[in-house]
């Protein structure tokens, strides 16, 4: 299924920011955990990934410094901050009424589409 680029967008600071609240990490390493904790659901591209990652830094929600992995190749790791950290509880419990307004929604619009005479299934 291809997913809306908005949806994606709408919900790509939240992963972020619970991804680097988990501990220090790079952008390759976060595109692997997002499709590692999604069940291969969210494709991420480095293209969205590094976009996304300087706007959160500049926003001061993560700091960035450079270190040397242990394979030896120089990486950008990211931290988040205090202020990431109460960004992050916001966008979760703003995310976590949506989903549970969506569901109440969909709940009830099957419902009455269930009591509809005109042939139509809510799926």
């Amino acid at each position: 299924m291809n997913l809306s680029k908005d949806l994606m967008a709408a919900s790509s600071t939240p992963l972020v920011l619970g991804i680097i609240a988990e501990g220090e990490t790079y952008g390759y390493e976060i595109v692997k955990r997002v499709e590692e904790l999604s069940g291969g659901a969210l494709n991420w591209t480095d293209g969205m990934m590094y976009p996304l990652l300087h706007r959160l830094e500049h926003q001061g929600l993560l700091e960035s410094r450079w270190r040397v992995a242990d394979s030896g190749r120089k990486r950008k790791y990211y931290a988040i901050t205090t202020q990431g950290r109460k960004a992050l509880a916001e966008q979760q419990q703003q995310w976590q009424v949506i989903n549970e307004a969506l569901s109440r929604i969909w709940h009830e619009m099957k419902a009455t589409t269930r009591s509809n005479d005109d042939g139509y299934q809510f799926a």
